[in-house]
């Protein structure tokens, strides 16, 4: 291969001296492509903080199999190559694939682990396949940073999730999404990004001055709640509205609609008071937030509606109903992930409407300070021009094409946004794939109906004492109303998970502190009222339905 792999002189050696001179950090993953013989390793082993782990890495077949035999020699290395406890903070692995790289680490590790990757190279062997190894590398970046994220996220909003979900349960009773069937018609999916106005404004024309109504149409509109607004104003009424947001902001979405005959989608850890605005169909979907026992018992009880992947982003959620809610072409506008300095959204949308309000003779409709500050980017558009975009942004992006890229019914209207990594069309193609002949295009819904609304609710009625029983009788494990019994107490802890999953060392993490831990105990007794609360609020909008 005319690459020399090992130093020529003495390997040992300079392996040695590389491995002594490093500083090792806390919480560090340790990345060491093609170790080859394994020279130096002991001595990094060593050095390990407790919290720290040794990764090596190796692509090649035969090369992997001499670090193996190598390795195995070395009674340090045993029990890692065994896969036994004593091999805890090394491991050893065959992977081309970041994917997997990182589902190994989460297997092996945890997650919440490690806070940082360091790559050591001890031998030349990474030569072989230098991309490969640093894409490995990003991979384990990438996922490390998504798992902090979504622990911060889990902690600043875990528990308004589970509150959230406690109140909509009430809904349940209304409609599943997984019920929804537009059969073959063709969905277009809008999100509420800037290009959503030359689109519509483009397809407006194509169908002679106005999108038809919902009666008038043989396709289907699902949108974004952000972009509701902005239909609306053009007296586009949308089949369906998908509701992600938990924070009460999301009411801003829908400013004038209160009791328009609007279906919506509506997520189980979404804002309550958002599904109670529109007077349309309700269909409730749950895209889980963390592992929680509380989902696992709504689905062993059939409560739990169509589960969709967590991705954080209404706009994603749109597309993924269009997709499951059909067998019919699938064609996104405005789903930007960018934006230029004087348009953020599609007009008539909340966040349009606020930059309008704000403008005077001081304040310009170019934000300039929020298109350049730290962090964010320049992109080139579909389009070729120049646009700006933030990480956060170019996350929802990336995810998009991971989630959604290879789908062969997915088509994206061009426009000014970030490329998705699907197919691309003209609103003139578009027109032709909205206005053609669907075939058997209609509404169905599930022809398996095996509980009407009331026993519905009362079946989620009997969930909820159910789960009123469990938090009493840890209430009364913890107050000492009754004795204390150390194995019943954790049952308790882990069937009420989530009481305590968004707290700091808890969220994104799937462990807690044993029922000893007095600081724990404490905080999860401080979590009880206000969730018992919440229940019986919850029964008796059941008994009630009207007060919904």
């Amino acid at each position: 291969m005319g690459k020399t792999l090992l130093s020529r002189i003495d390997p040992v050696a300079q392996a040695e001296r590389l491995a002594a001179g490093l500083q090792l950090k806390d919480s560090a993953l340790y990345l060491c492509p093609s170790p080859l013989y394994g020279y130096g390793l002991e001595l990094i082993l060593k050095k390990l903080q407790p919290n720290s782990a040794l990764l090596c890495v190796e692509a090649d077949e035969n090369l992997f199999s001499l670090s193996q035999n190598s390795l195995s020699q070395n009674a340090l290395f045993q029990g890692a190559l065994e896969g036994n406890a004593n091999g805890r903070n090394f491991a050893l692995v065959r992977e081309t694939d970041g994917e997997s790289l990182c589902a190994f680490v989460r297997k092996k590790w945890g997650m919440r682990v490690f806070r940082r990757v360091e790559v050591i190279r001890l031998t030349g062997g990474w030569q072989l396949f230098p991309q490969l190894y640093n894409d490995l590398e990003t991979a384990l970046r990438r996922e490390i940073t998504v798992e902090w994220g979504n622990a911060m996220t889990l902690i600043r909003l875990g528990r308004l999730y589970a509150r959230n979900l406690i109140r909509n349960l009430a809904f349940l009773s209304d409609g599943d999404a997984g019920e929804l069937n537009f059969a073959s018609a063709p969905v277009l999916a809008l999100g509420a990004g800037p290009s959503l106005d030359p689109i519509l404004d483009e397809l407006s024309n194509l169908f002679g001055g106005k999108i038809p109504g919902p009666l008038e149409r043989s396709f289907k509109i699902i949108c974004a709640d952000t972009c509701l607004l902005a239909l609306v104003e053009r007296e586009i009424l949308p089949d369906l509205v998908v509701i992600l947001e938990s924070q009460h902001w999301n009411i801003g979405d829908f400013i004038g609609l209160r009791g328009r005959k609007i279906d919506a989608a509506i997520d189980l850890s979404s804002l309550p008071a958002s599904a109670r605005v529109l007077d349309g169909k309700r269909w409730l979907y749950a895209t889980p937030w963390t592992e929680l026992g509380l989902f696992t018992r709504l689905e062993k009880e059939k409560l739990l509606p169509e589960t969709f992947v967590p991705m954080g982003s209404v706009g994603l959620n749109v597309v993924a109903l269009a997709l499951r809610t059909g067998s019919g072409p699938v064609l996104t506008g405005g789903l930007d992930f960018s934006y230029t300095l004087d348009a953020y959204h599609a007009r008539s949308t909340p966040g349009h409407r606020e930059l309008l309000d704000r403008q005077n003779r001081f304040k310009s409709l170019i934000k300039a300070d929020a298109a350049f500050r730290d962090g964010t980017f320049s992109a080139v558009s579909k389009t070729g021009k120049q646009v700006r975009s933030n990480p956060a942004m170019r996350n929802y992006r990336d995810l998009f094409e991971q989630e959604f890229g290879g789908n062969p019914r997915l088509l994206d209207i061009m426009g000014s946004g970030l490329p998705l990594g699907t197919k691309t069309v003209s609103p003139t193609e578009a027109f032709a794939i909205l206005n053609g002949d669907a075939g058997a295009v209609r509404e169905e819904f599930s022809n398996e109906q095996p509980q009407t609304s009331t026993n519905k609710r009362e079946k989620v009625a009997a969930f909820i004492r159910r789960e009123m029983d469990i938090l009493k009788t840890l209430k009364e494990t913890l107050t000492g109303a009754i004795p204390l019994e150390p194995a019943r107490l954790e049952t308790l802890l882990d069937t009420a998970d989530y009481l305590w999953a968004h707290f700091p060392e808890c969220a994104g993490t799937g462990r807690r502190p044993p029922g000893t831990d007095l600081s724990f105990l404490k905080r999860v007794r401080v979590e009880i009222d206000p969730f018992e609360k919440l229940w019986s609020m919850t029964i008796e909008k059941l008994v009630e339905p009207h007060s919904l």
